[in-house]
């Protein structure tokens, strides 16, 4: 053997680590190499969208989910495929993971799912088990292709905006909101004790506010700012444009008004200080009503019902922050019967853009609503299809100090229950009637509008099989004088068109109305055109009236009942703030 060869041996013979050989430690490496690869290649093909369906369990079910939603096709073409949402990235958890589904091949061979009937009724378990990982991971799926660095809220909706914010600063994670993106959504079918467990915020999961989201944030104030200028704009623009028609409506009222007065029925001076008013001078905005449904403060406290219950209860967000440009879209859904309504009426419309003015002097506050008619639509739930046939129309208005819990969020749903007349929960009249309330309360028209400081307890969400609602847990006399006394009421004013009448009263215990002595009103229908004036003295001390000062801000909110509709079936506002001279406030009545 040469010198060559005997080096060349002893090279590939030289001892290493316990013994091994360089010839050895190489012929482990290429073999680690082919064995990784393999290993390697048989996980990414067990990680693909093709394999992941290539059961009928998955493919005739959570797939066809799958397909329509936004994660399989969307105007930019990025798709996220099962492994995407199911299957970790970091190596180490994609093993674990991989070890876990081994139980799933266990199943399959067992059938535990291969039926329809079967999925159905072991959906919610594999649900459950799915949303507790990505609660446990802070939605790291999620987070591998939607960052928080780089979320631009601009081009977020406002609740979504507003939602984002509270996660980074209260410790929520994706999966709390966003159930059912890619997959029936079944989050109805949780007890609410799972409910409230599963997205409950988690301290750990505080995020600073990101730098990109945070510039996004003044970009919107410095937008929302140049959106109120642009929109004074319009709306001197629509006010000089609607300044005759508005005025020829007035006119025909007053005429009519006159004419009445002639034959001894009212004051004719009333009418004209009712209006007789510099409009020009008062500030302007459109507030759009909504067709509001079943939408109780019950439904509004619950995270069953709405996703925005904990920001509401616990973060006292408002309604406004959330839902003021999205009243029309909500309206919608609503009157369709799409969303919190068993009963909706073809053809209704969804909502109707209000023209709100404001305009105030040193002794009365005087507002103008001015809105669009629209044919009758007829009800199929009365004879006749209308539900109140001598008023066309009807307006009322809602006042209230913070005093009343929730009306600083939500204005005047506060007073709205799901056991009222025409609710999910209303008590039928033979319940009323042998009610030990009902010589305290006037159950004639069922269970009108009533506040939770009346009220022992509020059932939110209907546990056990119980009615939500308060209507029967009435407080003694002693406890709603003390109540009332100390300002917990909204004060309530409604004009019914069909003969001019006003009525004033407060909402407490009960809907409490009598004779209009609080304000004035003057109304007219021209031209399609509604327009009604209300003229309000600023201090009163009847009882059930809040006192206006000019320095503080109230709660203030409206509803209109168009079409001869009766109940709950109106449009309402988001509960606003009124204020005087005030350009904070979103009612902002200016000084004559």
């Amino acid at each position: 053997m040469t010198k060559d060869a005997l080096n060349k041996k002893s090279f590939f013979s030289r001892k290493l680590i316990l013994g091994t050989t360089i010839s050895g430690a190489i012929a482990f490496f290429i073999g680690g190499i082919i064995f990784w690869g393999g290993f390697n290649t048989a996980m990414e093909a067990t990680n693909t969208m093709e394999f992941c369906i290539s059961c009928h369990e998955m493919k005739d079910n959570v797939y066809e989910e799958y397909k329509p939603t936004i994660h399989y096709a969307n105007r930019t073409g990025v798709r996220a495929g099962c492994p995407d949402c199911h299957v970790p990235d970091p190596w180490v958890h994609k093993v674990v993971r991989k070890v876990q589904a081994s139980k799933e091949l266990l199943h399959k061979a067992l059938g535990t799912i291969d039926t329809p009937e079967k999925f159905a009724a072991h959906r919610l378990t594999m649900a459950k088990r799915v949303w507790k990982t990505m609660k446990e991971t802070d939605s790291r799926e999620c987070r591998n292709c939607h960052h928080f660095e780089t979320m631009a809220p601009e081009f977020q909706q406002p609740r979504a905006r507003v939602q984002h914010l509270n996660a980074f600063k209260t410790g929520q994670t994706c999966i709390d909101c966003h159930k059912g993106i890619a997959h029936n959504n079944i989050r109805h079918l949780l007890s609410d004790e799972e409910l409230e467990e599963l997205e409950k915020p988690n301290p750990k999961y505080i995020r600073e506010i990101p730098a990109m989201f945070a510039a996004g944030l003044k970009k919107l104030a410095l937008k929302e700012i140049e959106d109120v200028k642009i929109e004074k704009e319009k709306l001197a623009a629509k006010k000089t444009k609607e300044a005759n028609k508005i005025a020829a409506a007035v006119e025909e009222a007053l005429s009519q008004y006159a004419a009445e007065n002639n034959n001894g029925k009212n004051n004719p001076d009333k009418s004209q200080d009712a209006i007789g008013v510099d409009w020009s001078k008062a500030s302007s905005r459109q507030i759009t009503l909504f067709y509001p449904g079943e939408t109780s403060i019950e439904w509004v406290l619950n995270g069953r019902d709405h996703g925005g219950a904990r920001p509401f209860d616990k973060g006292n967000d408002s309604c406004v922050t959330c839902h003021d440009k999205e009243t029309a879209e909500m309206g919608q859904k609503m009157v369709t019967g799409e969303k919190a309504e068993s009963k909706p009426i073809p053809g209704k419309r969804g909502s109707i853009p209000v023209m709100v003015q404001a305009t105030h002097d040193d002794e009365y506050l005087y507002l103008r609503f001015s809105w669009e008619d629209t044919p009758h639509v007829p009800s199929p739930y009365v004879d006749g299809g209308k539900m109140d046939p001598e008023n066309p129309m009807k307006l009322a208005i809602m006042l209230s100090t913070d005093d009343v819990e929730y009306a600083d969020r939500a204005g005047c749903w506060s007073s709205c229950h799901h056991d009222a007349n025409n609710m999910p929960h209303s008590p039928n009249a033979e319940t009323l009637a042998a009610s030990p309330f009902a010589t305290r309360l006037d159950f004639s028209g069922g269970v009108t509008k009533y506040l939770k400081e009346s009220r022992t307890k509020i059932e939110v969400r209907g546990r056990r099989g119980k009615m939500r609602g308060g209507w029967d847990k009435l407080k003694d006399e002693d406890a709603l004088k003390a109540e009332m006394d100390s300002g917990k009421f909204i004060d309530l004013i409604r004009y019914d068109s069909g003969k001019g009448k006003i009525e004033d009263g407060y909402i407490f215990a009960e809907r409490t109305m009598s004779g209009g002595q609080g304000a004035e009103f003057v109304a007219s229908l021209k031209a399609g055109t509604w327009s009604l004036i209300m003229k309000r003295k600023l201090i009163s001390d009847k009882k059930g009236d809040i006192s206006l000062a000019l320095n503080q801000i109230y709660n203030f909110g409206f509803a209109i009942h168009d079409d001869y509709s009766n109940s709950r079936f109106h449009h309402v506002s988001l509960g606003y703030k009124l204020g005087f001279d005030n350009d904070t406030a979103e009612v902002n009545a200016t000084k004559q």
